[in-house]
């Protein structure tokens, strides 16, 4: 078993040896654990910290490319080196390193796909009130979203196995957290999570601002959601307008049987019912087509699926096989 150890970072100078410092290279049931830091285009000494730190892989871009992009970029290198569970971990050293035998211990137990740290944001002192209120708002909402039961799931702190990083495709240009998670329920990945403690950072680079952070975050979700359950996200658009058509209809008739119409009379009713339920039934249609195109999106993931499995080293493949 190879753990390879992710640290996406942007100008992280000040942080990045200690990171990697803090990560134990004598890990119980790991054969070898190597380090790969991906540098976003840093414009400080990142690279040459990380390297005396003694990182074992650098991947550094040409520019910066975002969180989102690295993180995946960060997955697919480790896949590519021989890596049998990857640990992600943050450049700012939130998490220390001393949790990453725990965070991995459910996958080598057989017992999940991936694993989140749980930071309990309640307890965590150095969050401010309003981030804890978006931080347990933002992790219901993933959590019906996605089917799963993560407390905490904008935590960067993950392990996956070396499946369910092949299975995990980012799709969002702004951070991978909630993305992943929603892709990984609806896909059947088994997630679990464990209680961690996390060390008080410098405020996230991630956002501007907390209405920012919302504003990026919830659009992240309802893409998600409605890229992998397109008829259920347009029925729910669909439903006020059905509901409205159907009480102004109910309405018409219950006049009807028990005075009679005449001519000319509720005119605004029956424009608006009729508008409602011809909306109502545009949208379902588009739901429908979204899911037809979700089948195409499904049979294009299983062959970028397989692509990377073709890409992995040859003894992990004659693994496979076997």
């Amino acid at each position: 078993m190879n753990l390879f150890v992710q640290i996406p970072a942007f100008n992280e100078e000040a942080t990045i040896a200690a990171v990697i410092c803090d990560v134990p290279r004598s890990v119980q049931g790991i054969e070898r654990v190597e380090i790969l830091v991906i540098d976003d285009g840093s414009l400080d000494r990142t690279v040459e910290c990380a390297q005396a730190a003694g990182a074992d892989h650098i991947l550094s871009l040409r520019y910066n490319r975002g969180l989102a992009f690295t993180f995946q970029a960060g997955l697919d290198a480790c896949l590519r080196l021989g890596a049998d569970i990857i640990v992600n971990t943050d450049g700012d050293h939130q998490y220390p390193g001393g949790q990453i035998p725990a965070l991995v211990q459910p996958i080598l137990d057989r017992q999940a796909d991936i694993v989140i740290g749980n930071r309990q944001v309640d307890q965590v002192n150095h969050f401010s009130p309003q981030k804890r209120l978006l931080e347990r708002l933002g992790s219901w909402v993933v959590r019906i979203a996605s089917g799963t039961s993560v407390p905490d799931a904008p935590s960067g702190f993950r392990a996956y196995s070396r499946e369910a990083a092949l299975r995990l495709f980012v799709t969002s240009d702004f951070s991978y957290t909630l993305d992943n998670l929603i892709q990984a329920g609806r896909r059947g990945l088994r997630i679990a999570h464990i209680p961690i403690v996390t060390n008080p950072t410098r405020p996230s680079r991630l956002h501007r601002s907390s209405w920012h952070f919302v504003k990026r975050q919830a659009a992240t979700i309802v893409r998600a959601y409605a890229t992998y359950e397109p008829l259920k996200a347009f029925f729910y658009l669909s439903l006020p307008f059905l509901i409205i058509a159907g009480i102004l209809f109910l309405r018409l008739l219950v006049i009807f049987l028990g005075e009679g119409l005449e001519r000319g009379a509720h005119v605004q009713s029956l424009i608006v019912a009729v508008m409602s339920l011809i909306v109502g039934f545009l949208v379902l249609i588009v739901g429908l087509l979204a899911d037809r195109i979700g089948e195409s999106r499904r049979l294009m993931e299983e062959i970028l699926y397989r692509l990377r499995q073709m890409e992995q080293p040859a003894d992990r493949r004659d693994r496979d096989d076997r």
